[in-house]
Formats: structure tokens, C-alpha cells, sequence
């Protein structure tokens, strides 16, 4: 009995240790996250990731060998996933494309200025010039993923009748362009005059989509 209590208690201190090494990867991700946010690119050491992930210093380059890698898995983690969500709604939603657009698609734009996701947008604007290969991974992973998603809801809209032909079909970044101007304005004008974000979104959207109504039926 005694023995097969001891095997139990062994057992169980080995799916600990498992389940522990299995969270490491996120934990460095998740502390790399912090770093590059504090500290940007160029001042994140991976001694320092180590460090706030309360891991050993060699342990990040155990599963990242590069910082780049791992930003890229910071990428992955907090932004590529949440992108995926609204990608997926705007592929298989059943509302017109008017109302996902002034709906959920509205909702995610305003959540992302004040998020600290937006971190990383600022980090590839201030130093993505220096690391082309942040900026290209971010761009085939996100930007074009989300541009032909948006390509594919404004053409649904001219194909049910909600929308006429516009070159708003070949310039979606119309749709998110403000998104970039709210990210910059919080971060260095926000001090001298205040924007309501949420609004100028929305403004946005309401005079894109008044610009590219299909006319009434009785007025074609």
C-alpha cells in the first residue's frame, strides 16, 4: 500500500514537472512581451527576458535562438491569434457588411489604440526600419492576411447589391488607416489635446460607407 502511494506521489511530481516545462515557452513569450515593451527591440536582452520569466539565463535560447525569433513568437502570441478571430467572423458572418463593419469589426478597431498590443506597432514604426525582417513577417503575417479578408468583405458587399464599385475595393487600408493615426496621436499628443478615439473610428467608418452606398433600387 505504501509503495503504491509512494509510485502515486512520484507520478504525480512528474506531471507537474511536465505540465511546468510545457508552460515554459509561453512564460518566456509572455516576459518577452513585457521587455520589449518597456525596453523596445534594440534594448531587450534575452538574459533580461530569462530573468523576468524567473527562468535560467540559457533557457530562452533553448526554444528562441535569435531575438528576432522571439519576437516573432511574441507576434504570434498576442497579435496573429487576435487577428485570427475577427479574420474568421468577417469570413463566415452572416450580417450584411454594413453592419459588421459599423458592429464587430468597429468594436475590434477601437479596442486596439488603447490596448497594449499597440506597443508593437510602435516598436515596428520606430525601429522596423533597422529590422526588415520583423517588419516583413509582420506584414505577411497580419497586414496582407487582413487586407485580402477586407478585399473579400467589400466585394461581398458589391455582389449583394449594399455597395457600389469604388476604389475603396483596391485601397482596404482606408478601413484601418485611422487605427495607426489614434496609435500615434495617444502616444505622442495625446498630452496636448485630446482625440476620442472610439469616435474618429467610427466617423471613419460612417463616411467610408456613405461614400460607396449602392444607390437606393427605385433610384438606379
Amino acid at each position: 500500500m505504501a509503495e503504491a502511494k509512494t509510485a502515486a506521489r512520484k507520478a504525480s511530481a512528474t506531471k507537474r514537472r511536465e505540465r511546468s516545462k510545457d508552460k515554459r515557452p509561453q512564460q518566456i513569450v509572455d516576459a518577452a512581451f513585457e521587455e520589449f515593451a518597456a525596453k523596445g527591440f534594440a534594448g531587450t536582452r534575452l538574459e533580461d527576458v530569462a530573468a523576468r520569466a524567473k527562468v535560467s539565463k540559457g533557457l530562452p535560447y533553448l526554444y528562441f535562438k535569435t531575438k528576432v525569433e522571439l519576437f516573432k513568437a511574441v507576434i504570434r502570441s498576442v497579435l496573429t491569434s487576435h487577428f485570427e478571430i475577427i479574420r474568421e467572423r468577417m469570413e463566415s458572418t452572416e450580417l450584411s457588411v454594413e453592419d459588421f463593419l459599423k458592429g464587430p469589426f468597429l468594436s475590434f478597431i477601437q479596442e486596439l489604440p488603447g490596448s497594449r498590443r499597440a506597443f508593437i506597432v510602435r516598436l515596428l514604426i520606430s525601429e522596423g526600419y533597422k529590422h526588415p525582417e520583423l517588419t516583413e513577417f509582420y506584414y505577411d503575417n497580419v497586414i496582407s492576411r487582413g487586407l485580402e479578408t477586407m478585399k473579400r468583405l467589400i466585394d461581398r458587399g458589391i455582389e449583394t447589391g449594399e455597395f457600389k464599385p469604388t476604389p475603396l475595393r483596391d485601397y482596404p487600408q482606408l478601413l484601418v488607416a485611422p487605427v495607426l493615426m489614434a496609435i500615434l496621436w495617444r502616444t505622442l499628443f495625446e498630452r496636448y489635446h485630446h482625440i476620442d478615439t472610439d469616435k474618429l473610428l467610427a466617423t471613419n467608418i460612417d463616411l467610408l460607407l456613405e461614400a460607396v452606398k449602392a444607390p437606393p433600387r427605385e433610384a438606379r
